[in-house]
């Protein structure tokens, strides 16, 4: 497994990412789309998540493909962000047709950053605007850190952000993740420096410092976080994707395998005050050609995923305002 020339999502052909976010506000939005629906799923592991229109995406349900997906700032203000997506989806005359109406299918889900520096003093949400910005700005690359729905984010210990990764497996089927970092959990060892996901990162792409030598790790857990906020004000959400072709119950099970990487790149993860959610993709251009790549799918999504949490913190920079610094503030001197 390689990375994909961007090593990003939008490695998978077709997919396009878009990102918005009020600087003021301290919050963003981030949508995933493509010129055509596709297949999706989720597993829901955190104990608070914020969602819209994910019931739609188990296997049971009848809808088989959605417009676009979001992910955003905000807590349960941040949910009307995927209504700005609808109304970008339908001047566009995408959505699931019935009879001479449209309906495009846009589930989403949000983390907590109402308490992260930013002016909450507005009195009509932002979040459906920043949607359809986020939507109209969708191009075939996306950069991480300090953008869209990383905007806000923070880890227990450091600011967060968002981040992508991508692998090629050898059969030329094609993995990426994209995070929003925001876990009440650590996504470094203790001392700030060394990523829990280091053992998994390839190319130096967050830093190049190999994993922490100290054993007996994960025993503590120091919060500035809890310190400056609330316990309840966290959540990792995530996309994986793909271009094999996968059914909604294949996506599920891909989803479920990728939680394996935020609980390698955040401790503690899957806590009962996170939201932590990963939606799963197939943009169904390439068939699978043995058994065993569905496997392989799943466990490229968790090593992506871990990746994509570290990278989406250590692209993060600084802000007026932030109650956390960043990691390359924290370590400056390397």
């Amino acid at each position: 497994m390689t990375p994909g020339p961007q090593n990003a999502i939008t490695d998978i052909e077709g997919l396009k990412v878009g990102h918005a976010q009020d600087d003021r506000l301290k919050s963003g939005v981030t949508v995933l789309t493509a010129d055509t629906p596709f297949t999706a799923s989720v597993s829901v592991q955190g104990g608070a998540p914020g969602t819209r229109e994910t019931d739609l995406l188990a296997p049971d349900k009848s809808v088989a493909q959605v417009d676009a997906l979001v992910l955003s700032g905000g807590s349960a203000y941040g949910l009307d962000a995927c209504s700005g997506v609808v109304e970008g989806l339908r001047a566009t005359g995408r959505g699931y047709r019935v009879g001479n109406t449209i309906i495009p299918l846009v589930p989403g889900a949000i983390i907590f950053d109402l308490l992260s520096g930013g002016d909450q003093s507005w009195t009509d949400t932002p979040y459906p605007a920043l949607g359809r910005a986020a939507f109209e700005a969708a191009t075939h690359s996306t950069p991480i850190g300090t953008i869209g729905a990383g905007t806000g984010a923070m880890t227990a210990m450091m600011k967060g952000g968002l981040g992508t990764a991508s692998l090629t497996l050898d059969s030329g089927i094609t993995v990426g993740a994209l995070v929003a970092a925001n876990p009440m959990g650590s996504v470094t060892t203790p001392g700030d420096k060394h990523f829990w996901a280091a053992p998994f990162e390839i190319d130096g792409e967050f830093g190049g410092l190999g994993p922490d030598a100290h054993t007996g790790l994960g025993r503590t857990h120091d919060s500035r976080k809890l310190t400056a906020m609330l316990e309840r004000a966290n959540t990792t959400i995530a996309i994986v994707a793909t271009d094999a072709t996968l059914d909604k119950a294949q996506c599920q099970r891909v989803a479920i395998a990728a939680h394996d990487g935020i609980a390698r790149a955040c401790v503690p993860a899957h806590s009962p005050s996170d939201g932590d959610l990963v939606f799963s993709v197939s943009t169904s251009a390439r068939p699978m050609t043995t058994p065993r790549d569905l496997a392989l799918i799943g466990h490229a999504a968790a090593l992506c995923l871990s990746r994509a949490i570290a990278r989406g913190v250590y692209a993060a920079t600084p802000a007026s305002g932030d109650l956390l610094p960043t990691w390359g503030q924290l370590n400056a001197d390397i």
